[in-house]
């Protein structure tokens, strides 16, 4: 795991700064405290910095080929190096290291652009061929590493992280439409950024800079199949082929030459990680869990149920953070406005973790590969809704718009006005609108210049992304667009972050492709059996977990924000949210921002999310548009901004 970066001009006459690529490396030392390694042949420089994960002593980056022909930078982990070792250098290729990177190097001499097609595991890889003069960027197939490029004046730039294209001066006029994105979401979809001049490189895409010319195109994408119930397999044979591809993929996550432990909520995903290591592997396991005080949000008992029956080392910490301290100090680390609140017990956990190891295995992609996220069974039960006579259906909204507010996690106040405000919606638009922060109602009053009508519907970020997808069964044009859009952009961005920001590598074995490739042939009714979430993912982990974690009702990675919103970060917020900062920003209505924040505190709505989004929003502004971060050095756990 590490940071890379680069610079690419198009003017083959005119040569790369090698202090600009070390200064761009500088701002991603938190990601790579252990080493820096720069290349720099005329127009290309390369530059990474390292986290010591395999080959310890010789894995040194950027790494060539035998005559310094292909050069190659690589954040991530190639898990199935070892197994190509042996057939590569049969075809007469000499090995330096014991690195995985270095097999990126010799597979693309084999197979040209299509090596990608061979590797497997996590990965954002650059690589320059001289004689070809082409500059190849790869970012894996389920969007676990970040990779952020701009073509802006006549160069392409590139870096693991946003910060890292700073220091030569990219354009950070904000993208209006990215904002407009953000205030729905709480985060901003791919593959814009927050700045105009800034793209993502989308997960399964690689792009191609060659004599001036950049092409970006897609070289994988899943595919659910649409299977006939009378053609599909038995449910025997589903869970047979399930549990080989689980096991095979928690076995080369485990390949290190570092400490590794597990990330453990107690959850069914992260528990069916823990088991399946403890089947793979004789070695100790160490787990990492972390709690509140506040009892609905806390889940330490049961992952205390999970650490004790597989007899793992256990290590917890009851979380009493300092927001205001820590808030600040995460929009840092994420470059744009990220409004994910889940991000804070993320960022305890890792810095937990990485007291006693380097590398953490997850539970993340599993709500969206096996069909766990209540929104699926809300579509379901929207079914039912839309179905019911007319006269009782319009009885219900104004019943449960009296239900009283309540703080606590996700209450049945907040799932019902929820379920209602997406019920009559078709299903792919009632999905998103079930995780809405702000409608196009509420922006008309919150921004101060009135520009809707100038910018596109949000949703087409997901209607796009459908457009792509061959199937026709709700449930799993549902998972698709989640696992495309949802996953990469928020949960994976929140977990790369909050872990890097410790020098801690994640691993997720759940989003092996192959895993989920395969899981995409399963049947919808084996994924969603009625209203059970996860069927067959339970099926397989019947007699490997306890009943209670079988059978537990899906808790999620919340923290209390709506409490610390009317109590603790009350002040807090109201003057990061003032009416002189806001005028400055010049975005949001002030007014309309101070209602928000009132009628929270006084229990009239749960505004939580809208209210995080516009905090986060406001100190990124101000921690970013005006240039403060460019350039800036950071250390592992401690960025200066």
């Amino acid at each position: 795991m590490c940071g890379i970066v680069g610079k690419l001009n198009t003017d083959r006459t005119k040569p790369v700064d090698a202090g600009l690529i070390r200064a761009m490396c500088q701002t991603l030392v938190h990601r790579g405290p252990d080493d820096e390694g720069v290349h720099v042949d005329g127009p290309v420089g390369l530059g990474m910095r390292r986290l010591s994960i395999i080959d310890l002593g010789g894995g040194h980056q950027p790494i060539s080929n035998e005559d310094g022909t292909v050069w190659v930078v690589q954040n991530g982990e190639i898990y199935n190096y070892r197994d190509w070792r042996p057939t590569l250098e049969a075809r007469g290729h000499r090995f330096t290291t014991n690195s995985d990177t270095e097999v990126i190097v010799h597979l693309y001499e084999e197979y040209g652009d299509e090596f990608v097609q061979h590797l497997r595991g996590m990965f954002a890889i650059a690589l320059w061929d001289k004689r070809r003069e082409a500059l190849i960027l790869v970012r894996d197939r389920l969007g676990i590493k970040p990779l952020y490029y701009s073509t802006e004046r006549d160069r392409l730039l590139f870096g693991s992280e946003l910060k890292a294209l700073l220091p030569d001066g990219i354009s950070r006029e904000i993208d209006r439409q990215a904002l407009h994105e953000f205030l729905s979401y709480n985060y901003v979809p791919g593959p814009r950024t927050i700045f105009k001049a800034v793209r993502k490189l989308q997960p399964g895409h690689r792009l191609i800079a060659r004599h001036g010319r950049v092409v970006v195109e897609p070289y994988w994408r899943p595919q659910p199949a649409d299977t006939p119930r009378g053609d599909t397999e038995p449910v025997a044979y589903y869970v047979e082929r399930l549990t080989e591809l689980l096991k095979e993929s928690v076995r080369y996550r485990m390949i290190a030459d570092v400490p590794l432990g597990v990330f453990l909520s107690g959850g069914l995903d992260s528990s069916s990680v823990v088991a399946l290591m403890r089947e793979v592997s004789p070695d100790p396991i160490k787990t990492f869990s972390i709690g509140f005080e506040d009892t609905s949000y806390n889940e330490l008992p049961y992952a205390r149920l999970v650490a004790e029956h597989f007899e793992t080392e256990h290590h917890e910490f009851m979380v009493k953070p300092d927001a205001v301290d820590l808030v600040p100090k995460l929009v840092r680390f994420f470059d744009e406005p990220f409004a994910d609140s889940s991000a804070i017990p993320c960022y305890y956990l890792s810095e937990l973790a990485r007291r006693h190891v380097t590398v953490a295995l997850g539970g993340d992609g599993g709500d969206e590969v096996f069909a766990g996220y209540e929104t699926y069974t809300a579509w379901k039960l929207a079914s039912f809704y839309r179905g019911l006579a007319r006269p009782f259906r319009n009885l219900i909204p104004p019943l449960v718009g009296r239900l009283p507010v309540s703080h606590g996690k996700i209450s049945f106040d907040y799932k019902a006005k929820r379920f209602i405000q997406g019920a009559l919606l078709p299903p792919e638009r009632g999905h998103y609108a079930w995780k809405e922060v702000f409608s196009d109602e509420m922006k008309r009053d919150l921004y101060a210049v009135d520009g809707n009508g100038a910018l596109e519907d949000p949703f087409r970020v997901f209607e796009r992304e459908l457009g792509r997808c061959s199937a026709t069964a709700m449930l799993s044009r549902l998972q698709y667009v989640d696992l495309r859009v949802y996953l990469p952009d928020d949960i994976l961005v929140k977990v790369d972050r909050t872990s890097m920001a410790h020098s801690l590598e994640v691993r997720a074995p759940l989003l092996d492709h192959k895993l989920v490739e395969f899981a995409a042939t399963i049947p919808p009714e084996l994924q969603l059996k009625g209203l059970r979430k996860k069927y067959l993912l339970k099926r397989v982990m019947a007699h490997r977990l306890p009943g209670k974690i079988l059978n537990r009702k899906k808790g999620g990675f919340n923290v209390p924000v709506p409490a610390w919103l009317r109590h603790d970060l009350r002040e807090y917020v109201r003057d990061v949210l003032s009416e002189k900062r806001l005028r400055e920003q010049g975005f949001f209505n002030p007014r309309y921002v101070h209602q928000l924040i009132q009628d929270h505190a006084e229990l009239k709505a749960d505004y939580s999310r809208n209210i995080w989004g516009l905090l986060i929003f406001a100190l990124w502004h101000e921690q970013y548009a005006g240039g403060a971060v460019e350039g800036a050095a950071a250390e592992p756990g401690r960025q200066s901004a």
